[in-house]
């Protein structure tokens, strides 16, 4: 058999169960995956609450939950390229990472690219980096950042926040973050000068950069979008990745799965070579998965949860 955390209605984490399910196999063009660890991201719960969301990404009742997650591979379908036994892997699948075993396609046709765990990486961080890690990738290459500029970023000590703000620094950019002043610290010791979200947004970010901001990215809502079209930024220079409607045409949506080829491991070299830090803030048992879906709910987390099975 095999555990996995499922839920059969929508709602809160009260609707999260976990069940003994029917161990899964490997296809054709496909792997199986002894999980070790799943880093849960808000879309988790978000899907997981909300049926309009859950259709948006083809998720259906009963269904699993979690997409990132990190493990050792011990069964290799035919035609599944150069993987072998033993390998450790981390990649995503939607909707079923907290489980004892995934099963994952390594076709084309995956939302998520499957890759090698390098040396010098625990497990934890791994399964913490592929949604925000892609998605990071996705947004600094959008918006085209390089050493000549002062971005913008809106929500910058969230999960993808936080690689955002690293991966900015590394092209060179100087980089403004909107926050909570509780998160000030935090986001300095990262590299970022952090400025207070809300009313007022483009004139405290005035201030701070009075030669004018150059790109931006709002990585929750609109507000940085509309602080940044205020303060003169080019829309091709704007990106955001969860506002909906909400945000002016001609601004760009970044999704992981716009990031170049290569970008998840191009993004675990530079964990490895210290150049970025993915901070675990908790971890929870697959049996406490109420208790951490919760925690990560309140958005107040400074980095990721991660679930060991």
């Amino acid at each position: 058999m095999n555990r996995a955390v499922i839920y059969e209605k929508f709602g809160g984490p009260e609707v999260l169960d976990v069940k003994e399910t029917p161990e899964p196999h490997a296809a054709p063009g496909e792997v199986r995956v002894r999980v070790t660890a799943a880093g849960l991201n808000p879309m988790d719960w978000i899907i997981a609450s909300l049926p309009e969301a859950a259709e948006q990404w083809g998720v259906t009742l009963p269904a699993g939950f979690g997409c990132d997650f990190a493990g050792v591979i011990d069964e290799v379908g035919p035609g599944a390229g150069d993987f072998v036994v033993g390998d450790r892997v981390f990649g995503g699948v939607m909707a079923r990472a907290v489980a004892d075993h995934v099963i994952v396609n390594i076709g084309p046709s995956a939302l998520w690219p499957l890759a090698r765990i390098p040396e010098g990486m625990s497990d934890e961080t791994a399964a913490a980096l592929p949604t925000p890690g892609l998605t990071a990738a996705a947004v600094v290459d959008t918006i085209g950042l390089g050493p000549d500029d002062t971005v913008l970023l809106g929500g910058a000590a969230g999960g993808v926040g936080v690689l955002t703000v690293q991966l900015a620094k590394l092209a060179g950019a100087r980089v403004i973050g909107t926050a909570s002043e509780g998160t000030f610290d935090f986001l300095r010791t990262l590299g970022a000068e952090p400025v207070t979200y809300g009313p007022g947004l483009a004139d405290r970010v005035r201030e701070l950069a009075p030669n004018g901001v150059t790109a931006a990215a709002d990585l929750f809502g609109s507000e940085t979008v509309e602080a940044a079209l205020e303060l003169g930024v080019a829309k091709q220079r704007i990106t955001w990745i969860a506002a909906g409607e909400s945000v002016p045409d001609g601004i760009r949506w970044s999704t992981g799965s716009d990031a170049a080829p290569g970008s998840l491991e191009k993004v675990a070299r530079a964990i490895v070579a210290g150049e970025i830090t993915v901070p675990i803030a908790a971890r929870f048992g697959m049996d406490d998965i109420r208790d951490a879906v919760a925690l990560q709910a309140e958005r107040h987390v400074h980095g990721k949860i991660v679930v060991i099975p």
